[in-house]
């Protein structure tokens, strides 16, 4: 089969490798119908998470066809023929975490679970596609995917849902939907996202649902702040290049700030002034793994007593992490890879029912003989690109 390969730094392939195969009783095939690039692959792409190999194969975002399915498989939950949308993290169901929800922390699935206890302490969940660091697993950027779990994991949707309408359920609508369930919105309340990217942009929609009275978006792309005021439901919007982010959140808001700020960015925020240039010097220096601007302004930003949501990925330690602000103005930071299992079938249900729309967030469209053209257009913002769906 054609899989999407990490070769190196900037460097995706498409090659021919084996086809996956059933390796344990739970275990299903599903023939990839729809994938898509997340802001998450970027890192990857940029080489900025360790343990990848080359000749990995990439994504976390996929959907498709049972096309065989272990003998652990109850048929009247899962079976050959059915049309699936998967989560980024692999859960078995059954252990501690799994059976409190916390998916993307099961015990069971991350069988490199001892190189991720030295870098975090404890291990995460297995994921799909994100390094030897979560497993090693095979990703969805490819024609078929073994899929561990696939009862627990694979979620059958209808037939009257088209595979673009279903296939953020997988990470990035669950994702922007908890970075504004996290943030407890009251109606009334203002909501502050940095990055207008995918995340960001279906966080802000989903801050909306939620009863955000006003939404403030901060980027620097005109094309994704357009997005975010025309088509999310962002009511203000801030090129982080035009002056003070922090003086201007304080002249939107009165002075208070925000009651919530969501960091949709994570470990390569761009920025300007003395602390972009000492984060990307540190970066390049091998340093430190991340760039936490967008983390620290969110932090200063929020009103006393409000809450901080992390959704955007950190590789590591950061540095100058302005605890003293969260200790003495009595914030609350919220932060996790996203138990997708979850909101799933919540999320599929507003989907259903026209609540949530997440397909405008798709500008590009490509075979997956093109995802190396993808990467490029994504990581560059060229042609307007916010979203990247592949179709084997």
């Amino acid at each position: 089969m054609r899989a999407a390969c990490w070769m190196g730094r900037r460097d995706v392939r498409v090659e021919e490798v084996p086809d996956p195969r059933i390796l344990n009783s739970r275990d299903a095939i599903v023939k990839v119908t729809a994938t898509s690039i997340c802001g998450s692959d970027l890192h990857l792409y940029n080489g900025f998470i360790p343990t990848m190999e080359k000749g990995d194969i990439l994504g976390h975002e996929f959907m498709g066809e049972v096309v065989d399915a272990g003998p652990g498989i109850d048929p009247e939950i899962l079976a050959v023929g059915d049309r699936v949308v998967v989560p980024f993290p692999i859960a078995c169901g059954r252990c501690w975490m799994c059976r409190h929800e916390l998916y993307s922390c099961c015990e069971n699935s991350n069988p490199n679970a001892y190189v991720a206890e030295k870098m975090l302490g404890h291990a995460p969940s297995g994921q799909f596609g994100y390094s030897h660091l979560t497993g090693g697993y095979a990703g969805g950027q490819a024609e078929y995917v073994r899929v561990p779990f696939a009862d627990v994991g694979a979620l059958v949707v209808p037939p009257h849902l088209t595979d673009e309408q279903v296939l953020f359920l997988s990470d990035v609508l669950p994702t922007g939907f908890m970075a504004a369930d996290n943030c407890k919105i009251q109606r009334g309340d203002v909501v502050a996202v940095w990055g207008a990217g995918p995340v960001g942009q279906l966080a802000i929609a989903s801050a909306k649902l939620l009863g955000a009275e006003r939404i403030i978006v901060i980027d620097r792309v005109p094309f994704r702040l357009r997005m975010a005021l025309e088509r999310a439901g962002a009511t203000d919007a801030i090129d982080y290049e035009d002056g003070d982010v922090l003086e201007r959140i304080k002249a939107i808001t009165g002075g208070r700030g925000p009651d919530a700020c969501i960091d949709a960015v994570g470990m390569e925020a761009h920025g300007h002034g003395v602390q972009f240039a000492y984060d990307r010097a540190k970066q390049l220096a091998r340093a430190e793994p991340d760039r936490p601007l967008a983390l620290r302004e969110a932090i200063f930003a929020c009103r006393n007593g409000g809450t901080v949501s992390v959704v955007g990925m950190y590789g590591g330690a950061v540095d100058k992490f302005p605890m003293n602000a969260v200790l003495n103005r009595a914030l609350t930071i919220r932060a996790a890879q996203t138990p997708v299992h979850r909101y799933m079938r919540p999320l599929l249900a507003l989907v259903e029912g026209g609540q949530l729309d997440p397909t405008f967030i798709i500008t590009h469209r490509l075979p997956l003989a093109q995802a190396p053209r993808g990467y490029d257009l994504f990581l560059r913002k060229q042609d307007d690109c916010v979203k990247v769906v592949l179709v084997p």
